[in-house]
């Protein structure tokens, strides 16, 4: 027989895009550009599987992420570790965490379709 102990449950929102004013340079701040944000998360789940509060809900997710993305930071490093920490402060259960943000069409020579940070949690 399988037990909750043995599966490893993910929640994940994929492609969450916003217009936001992070950026080094002060055009960038001034001018603003859009971004896309992935958040993945695993846990052991709960045996409760239809309860809200023993799972990691994708709303709580998505309101940290465009929480976050209205304070404009200088670096895109910034605003993934403040995500990351964020979510890992809200779900301490959680084994592994993995937030991404791709600066969509950024202002540099050539055809750049996106830019990209991402930073990862392990609980082991």
């Amino acid at each position: 027989m399988t037990g909750p102990q043995n599966y490893l449950q993910t929640v994940a929102l994929k492609d969450v895009k916003c217009f936001a004013y992070h950026g080094f340079y002060e055009e960038e701040q001034l001018t603003g550009i859009y971004f896309s944000l992935d958040v993945t998360v695993t846990f052991i789940p709960d045996q409760e599987t239809e309860n809200l509060d023993k799972t990691v809900n994708y709303e709580v997710l998505n309101s940290i992420i465009l929480n976050e993305m209205i304070v404009a930071k200088k670096l895109l490093e910034t605003v993934v570790k403040n995500i990351l920490d964020q979510i890992i402060a809200k779900y301490s259960y959680l084994k592994t965490a993995e937030v991404s943000i791709k600066k969509l069409n950024p202002p540099m020579p050539g055809q750049v379709g996106h830019s990209f940070v991402q930073l990862s949690y392990n609980a082991v």
